[in-house]
């Protein structure tokens, strides 16, 4: 998670087109924080962890319950309109929307589960609680599925083939080729290629994030979706988890040591199984 949240933070400063679309940037400054990303990163994270063995029905009610109380604790973290209300909803329903939120806060389900198929359905969970448009779900599905490739030890060219035949989004571009036009948008069809494109293109942890805030745009969110590829695939540096840490509060810090703990665990179970 340390990928997803990083990536939101030092996207964040340039968000609404505000950087100068390269890749030569301070990676922290005074303005450097967290955001919506990270809030809904965590509160899935731990609704995901608390509703392993438990039905559909029941993570949804997780779920749901996770995103409300997280989003109570961080009301100005920047939500979208449509996702604020419904955070302030008695039972609130899906509302058919395919923007990027699905898939920025998707990035625990792509490393608690043991294959494709189970990961690819909590990432469908998670996001169609909000986002139930197909486009919404997709962007989610795509997302964790790049992460659970990437950490179990598949080629960048693997992964790309993957998300272009199961998800069919168009990755031909290049991120030269990208970042010329590219502007704020926040649906899942305009940012999810985009990240997977920065996630390629980029040759360690930090290139990646350097290159997905280099395209511009909802940058915050693409980094936080690049980011978490990237752990996946490179891993995180201590120096850049430390800086992580002091930008977040105890009560995130808490899910995510849990979290740390959890899929640390997983690993080291599925390794001792594959023996």
């Amino acid at each position: 998670m340390y990928g997803a949240i990083l990536g939101d933070m030092i996207g964040s400063p340039y968000e609404f087109d505000r950087g100068d679309k390269t890749k030569e940037f301070p990676l922290f400054s005074r303005t450097t924080r967290f955001t919506d990303d990270s809030v809904m990163t965590i509160a899935v994270a731990e609704a995901l962890m608390d509703s392993i063995g438990k039905s559909d029905d029941e993570i949804r009610t997780q779920l749901v319950s996770s995103m409300q109380k997280w989003g109570g604790r961080y009301p100005d973290a920047g939500y979208g309109g449509m996702f604020y209300q419904w955070l302030h909803t008695k039972n609130p329903r899906p509302y058919g929307s395919f923007g990027n939120g699905s898939a920025m806060r998707v990035s625990a389900a792509g490393w608690l589960f043991d294959t494709a198929e189970e990961t690819r359905h909590m990432a469908r969970l998670s996001a169609e609680v909000t986002h139930n448009h197909p486009e919404g779900i997709k962007g989610a599905e795509a997302t964790a599925s790049a992460i659970f490739l990437a950490r179990n030890g598949k080629t960048k060219e693997e992964i790309k083939e993957y998300i272009i035949n199961e998800f069919h989004y168009d990755l031909s571009r290049t991120c030269d080729e990208i970042r010329s036009g590219y502007c704020h948008v926040e649906t899942c069809q305009q940012t999810v290629p985009e990240a997977v494109t920065a996630f390629l293109e980029g040759q360690d942890f930090e290139d990646v994030i350097r290159t997905a805030v280099s395209l511009g745009g909802d940058c915050d969110t693409l980094t936080c979706i690049a980011g978490g590829m990237a752990e996946a695939l490179y891993g995180v540096p201590e120096d850049l988890k430390e800086e992580c840490r002091k930008r977040l509060p105890a009560d995130m810090i808490k899910v995510l040591d849990r979290f740390e703990r959890k899929s640390a665990a997983l690993r080291m179970a599925l390794q001792r199984f594959s023996v």
